[in-house]
């Protein structure tokens, strides 16, 4: 019930930027991995408007890749649109856009996550502290 209701004030919203912006746009979405460029089908593209103010619009809207990793959405007013993607297996991408071309293709290139960063493991790289050394022997002669 909230996600139909969370659509409807995106609808919403983008009805009323449409009311004061005659030009829409359809936009097309390619998911591809990073490392290969092989589509990645059934992940999240989740569209946020943004308002002018550089904040996001309550609500948003989400479309699923197909097994060519694509999707689309026609009828997006010109202007500032956030977009994120979730799937499975790779680090979450988001990135603004300017939505400001009748016909618009974006193309995304999903990572794998990186190791997590941890204090207690050793780094490459990292400076270890130095300890003194130890006091020297004195030699007495004989």
């Amino acid at each position: 019930m909230r996600n139909l209701f969370l659509s409807v004030l995106f609808l919403l919203a983008l009805a009323a930027l449409a009311s004061s912006q005659d030009e829409l746009s359809d936009l097309k979405f390619v998911v591809v991995r990073d490392y290969n460029g092989k589509p990645i089908r059934n992940a999240s593209v989740v569209l946020h408007p943004v308002e002018k103010n550089g904040k996001q619009s309550r609500g948003g809207l989400q479309v699923k890749t197909d097994p060519e990793g694509r999707a689309n959405y026609e009828g997006v007013p010109y202007g500032k649109l956030r977009i994120q993607v979730l799937a499975q297996g790779f680090q979450t991408f988001g990135e603004d856009y300017e939505v400001n071309q009748p016909n618009m293709e974006i193309t995304i290139k999903m990572k794998r996550p990186s190791e997590q960063y941890s204090i207690y493991q050793d780094h490459p790289g990292d400076k270890k502290e130095e300890k003194d050394p130890p006091p020297e022997k004195e030699s007495k002669p004989q």
